[in-house]
């Protein structure tokens, strides 16, 4: 005689192990994020005249210069040399990231 309902063989504990699991994969994906908004990455340009330090919340944490590299009459080879540590810093980041999140995606990107 069919069970009414549709889940002959137990199917019901088997959806409350997925949800378990679920809850818990979800728990292990919050706490990765929060580590990893925590970290900083650095990253330096102009052969480290110029190093530049983000958060995992991708916010700019410091900017630190060489004596050298402020020249008054070459502002934009220090302002294009901040742009290039600050967005190293920032693939950084995002590859470090990225490499986190894996496990729980199966390397899909979102």
């Amino acid at each position: 005689m069919a069970k009414r309902g549709g889940f002959a063989g137990g199917m019901p504990g088997n959806m409350n192990n997925l949800m378990k699991q679920a809850q818990r994969m979800q728990r292990q994906m919050e706490e990765t994020t929060k580590a990893l908004e925590e970290k900083e990455y650095s990253a330096a340009a102009g052969g480290g005249a110029v190093t530049v330090t983000v958060s995992g919340k991708k916010e700019l944490v410091s900017v630190k210069l060489s004596e050298e590299v402020v020249d008054p009459d070459d502002i934009e080879m220090l302002e294009d040399l901040i742009v290039a540590a600050a967005n190293e810093a920032l693939r950084k980041m995002d590859e470090d990231s990225a490499q986190a999140m894996a496990k729980f995606t199966g390397g899909l990107s979102f």
